[in-house]
């Protein structure tokens, strides 16, 4: 082996110091059920935004922030999975990732490799083709796929849009994310960080309680429920004499025949939810927990603007 000249490493060490700092915003996009979420998490490399195999498990833009010494910073905007809007709820959710498409400094479009190319994926590409921001696509879920089927889904989205980059990954593996990553960091434009560096997303930890406990009811009910609920924060007290952080908590659905299967027989359903929860709140807040559930029924709650702003509420910080 070669010996190491100090002088030379030392110019390489300081060549590095003056790479400019990149900063800038990469919206993640697609269809729903895409792995959005997923892959922001494995690319963070903590647990920020709830994840499920039910289709529009996200219904809002989530913001998280990677910050880097030596690159800069990140800020991944994880939007709600592109459809066809039957409810205000729904409008919203498009309108959110709608946003993100227009705003953000990058667009990574997110397709699942391991389903079949259909209209709606063709909507997608036309729509994000249509954005002046760089934009690459990350082929998802390589790894539930032949390798044989990989190029000719390739060349089909090079054919949908100017992509910068497309590039095979596996969200839930791990596989290309890396690389991934390496390419979004390449096309951020030049500048500061936009926000403090210790910080992992802008939204408070009310709004992330909710999340959790939103992610145990659509693990633990049917297929046609987690459209129709949603959590609503009641209230929020540090109890200084035991150290618990009580929380009180509202499950909204909007029939009664939900009320009854999210509360299950003899209360079990709803208590598997809390304790599943309270276990999981415990570890993100670092705190013991008391967690109350309660179901409420709202008739049409998707349809109220009123309701609707509630959920929202806690979403980003108060200013006031």
């Amino acid at each position: 082996m070669a010996p190491v000249d100090p002088e030379s490493e030392a110019a390489e060490g300081a060549s590095l110091d003056r790479l400019p700092l990149v900063a800038g915003t990469v919206a993640l996009v697609g269809r729903p059920n895409a792995g959005k979420s997923t892959l922001m998490n494995r690319l963070l490399g903590e647990k920020l935004a709830i994840v499920s195999d039910k289709p529009q498990t996200t219904r809002h833009r989530i913001v998280g922030i990677l910050s880097d010494p030596v690159r800069g910073q990140m800020i991944f905007h994880d939007t709600p999975g592109i459809h066809k809007p039957l409810h205000h709820l729904n409008r919203s959710m498009v309108r959110y990732a709608e946003d993100a498409l227009s705003e953000s400094d990058v667009v990574c479009f997110l397709h699942d490799g391991s389903q079949s190319f259909g209209s709606g994926d063709a909507y997608l590409l036309d729509l994000v083709s249509g954005v002046q921001a760089p934009k690459v696509v990350a082929l998802n879920k390589v790894d539930r796929v032949a390798k044989p089927t990989l190029l000719p889904r390739i060349g089909l989205l090079a054919q949908g849009g100017p992509f910068e980059h497309i590039v095979p990954i596996s969200a839930l593996s791990g596989e290309g994310c890396e690389d991934l990553l390496d390419v979004l960091w390449s096309l951020l434009p030049e500048g500061p960080p936009h926000y403090d560096e210790e910080l992992l997303t802008l939204h408070p930890d009310r709004f992330l309680v909710t999340e959790r406990i939103r992610e145990k009811v659509l693990e633990r009910t049917r297929d046609e429920l987690p459209f129709t609920t949603a959590v609503l924060l009641d209230r929020w007290e540090q109890d200084e004499e035991t150290g618990f952080l009580k929380l009180w908590a509202s499950i909204l659905v909007d029939r009664p025949g939900q009320k009854k299967i999210l509360i299950g027989r003899q209360g079990q359903r709803i208590k598997a939810i809390g304790s599943a929860a309270r276990e999981d709140l415990e570890e993100m807040l670092e705190a013991r927990i008391y967690l109350d559930l309660t179901v409420k029924l709202v008739p049409d709650w998707r349809e109220n603007r009123r309701v609707l702003q509630d959920l929202d509420r806690d979403l980003f910080p108060r200013l006031d």
